[in-house]
Order: structure tokens, then sequence, then C-alpha cells
């Protein structure tokens, strides 16, 4: 089974049954001319890697198919997902995702784990909007630092439509709040935990607003954690994220 967009209404073909649990899909690295230089082959290579990172949005995306078939739009308006990416996912590579219980897997053929995620329902209430000011976009992004990710520091808010309401793509949005505000080298999307408050529909404009949570450094790695919340027209509160990626990976062996 799958399920695609109609509008702004998820179509599920098929029904519920053990059949839908897995999802085979080749990989594709969708952001090879980004500017996070980790999804091109040389930098990822010089870090060690095998070629050009998929990114992690994109293999969120490959891990909602099953879960989306299953749950629907339950899930897409008040469930959440703790995402980890635990491994490499590369161009080609063929990936499948297996859902079982509360729990969904993206792997390669070889049974290696790349990415793991728990669903959950949520029955807290929405983070307060007032907790999370509009507060502009730098001018001069600063570079990415122990500084200018202080945690506490309120970060500037991103406006932005959302042609396609896929996950994916709203969870994009959380990386693009960290890219407009500070400058970054190669980085890498390792975990978020997130919680949908109501369904992102076709033409939302969204305020995507946050700040810095945790600033940590693990095995030459540097972190950051961000506290995001996404608003559609500036009051309905539409996803809930705790954001964490290597703003700044340790340098290559031998550089």
């Amino acid at each position: 089974g799958s399920a695609r967009r109609s509008g702004s209404t998820w179509i599920l073909r098929g029904a519920a049954s053990e059949s839908m649990d897995t999802y085979r899909v080749r990989a594709r690295n969708t952001a090879p001319d980004s500017e996070n230089r980790i999804h091109d082959d040389q930098t990822a290579a010089a870090h060690g890697f095998r070629a050009g990172l998929v990114p992690g949005v994109t293999v969120y995306g490959y891990l909602t198919v099953p879960v989306i078939d299953r749950f629907g739009e339950d899930w897409l308006a008040r469930g959440g997902m703790r995402v980890r990416f635990l491994q490499p996912v590369y161009e080609g590579e063929e990936v499948v995702v297996t859902l079982s219980g509360n729990r969904v897997t993206a792997s390669r053929t070889d049974e290696t784990v790349c990415a793991t995620g728990e669903i959950f329902w949520s029955e807290d209430a929405p983070p307060d909007l007032a907790l999370y000011p509009e507060e502009p976009l730098p001018a001069v992004r600063p570079p990415a630092s122990a500084q200018s990710l202080a945690p506490g520091r309120i970060l500037g808010t991103l406006y932005a439509d959302l042609p396609l309401p896929d996950p994916a793509a709203l969870l994009t949005l959380s990386n693009r709040l960290l890219i407009e505000n500070v400058q970054l080298g190669p980085w890498i999307h390792v975990a978020s935990e997130l919680r949908h408050f109501s369904l992102a529909r076709s033409g939302d404009r969204l305020s995507v607003r946050g700040r810095v949570a945790e600033r940590f450094e693990r095995k030459g790695h540097r972190f950051a954690v961000l506290d995001i919340l996404v608003a559609a027209g500036g009051a309905r509160i539409v996803q809930h994220v705790r954001h964490t990626a290597i703003y700044e990976l340790r340098p290559p062996t031998g550089g």
C-alpha cells in the first residue's frame, strides 16, 4: 500500500495489513548541490564517507510512508516520531523500511539499520506560542560557533509557504531555520523529536520560530539542539520539533 496527497487530503491506497508494513525505495541524494557540502561526494569522502550523504529529511520521508499507510491523517494531525539517523544512506542504495508496532526502521539490504523512528501520540497541550517570539533573520549570518549557537539564543524567524504538505517538506523547515541563522560548513542532521498538533495544508503561510536548547561536544563533533515551533497563519501550531545536528564535524583524519 501507499499514500499520496490530493489537495490537502491524504488518499490511502489499500487497507491496513501486514503486507503494508514494508516499503522499499531506491535512495536518492536530493541535495548534491546544496550549500551543505556533506551531500557532495568529494567533501563527504574527505570526512570518511563513501559518497555524499542522502539527507536525513529524505530518509525521514521514507520512514513516514508505512506510518501514513497504517495511521493516515490521524498521525499527521496529532502524532509524533522520535527519529535517529545512525548510519549514512547513499545514492542508489535500496532502502527497506519496516514498521512493526510503534517502531519503524530504514535498513540496507544487508540489514544494517540506518535510521529508526519511534511513533507516538501526545496528549500534551501545544507549546505556548508566546514563548517563541518572532525575530528578524540576521542580515549577515554569523559563523556557527559556541557564541552564535549559545543555549537560550532566540533564532531569527523563517517564513515559508508549503507547496507540498508532506512530512519531509515540513521537517525540512527545521533544517532551513538553522541554515538561515548561522553559516555552516559540512554538517549532519542526526535526530529529531517531532510532534504534530494540526495538519499542514497546501498554501499555508508558515512561521518557523526557535531557540538554541543545548550545545555540546561528543567524540570531537560539536552538536546543537534546536527547540522549534512551526505555526500557520501566525496562530495555529502545526509542529513542535527538537532538532539535533552536528554543526561542526571533527577535522578529517590527517587534516
